[in-house]
């Protein structure tokens, strides 16, 4: 039985477009996400951390274009370093100044792919209405099937170095504080339609 080459073709693309993965959005598990931090106490007395403690988002990734974005927002009220008065002098106008600035985003473009898992994100900071770029090196990125709850997830762990000068908060400078802060984010997130992992 002969068909004809058009109708052929046809079936060929229909065949092929079905088969192309379309990029998934995912939306970030609040329960399994906290950015943290390490910034310098007295020119290297010391090193404080802390974590923020509400985060949102969405990823969106296909896979096999090898491409994708991620959309943070984060609390800046819910900086949690485990002391009080450290919380409160980071909620203030010399830090964050969340009555101004409740919140701080990243936006960036997933890159640097091996095989289907970024080992990168570029994009921007902004924090206190100040952008500046910033890009997280991922040291790992994994999608499986949540052993739990049986639904697909994705997780990763970011990490990256910037000046906290560059967005206004310059307290300690005068007293040798070292401005750099590294930044980590721990990070899972789920398809819109499979709900949070356990």
């Amino acid at each position: 039985m002969r068909i004809h080459s058009s109708v052929f073709t046809l079936i060929v693309v229909a065949a092929c477009g079905s088969a192309v993965a379309a990029p998934i959005t995912y939306v970030i598990d609040p329960r399994h996400t906290y950015p943290s931090f390490q910034a310098d106490h007295f020119g290297g007395v010391s090193y404080w951390r802390g974590k923020f403690n509400e985060t949102s988002g969405t990823i969106v990734l296909d896979r096999e274009a090898r491409t994708g974005s991620v959309e943070v927002t984060i609390k800046t009220a819910s900086v949690n370093t485990g002391l009080a008065d450290m919380d409160k002098h980071l909620r203030s106008a010399e830090f964050f100044d969340v009555e101004k600035f409740p919140v701080a985003t990243y936006k960036g473009k997933f890159g640097g792919f091996k095989a289907d898992a970024p080992t990168e994100v570029q994009g921007e900071l902004t924090i206190r209405d100040v952008t500046r770029p910033v890009t997280l090196t991922l040291s790992s990125f994994k999608c499986i099937v949540n052993p739990m709850s049986k639904k697909p997830f994705c997780g990763a762990d970011a990490q990256a170095t910037f000046n906290r000068e560059d967005f206004g908060m310059t307290y300690g400078k005068s007293l040798g504080f070292d401005m750099k802060v590294t930044i980590a984010i721990q990070v899972e997130a789920a398809p819109a339609d499979a709900g949070a992992a356990k």
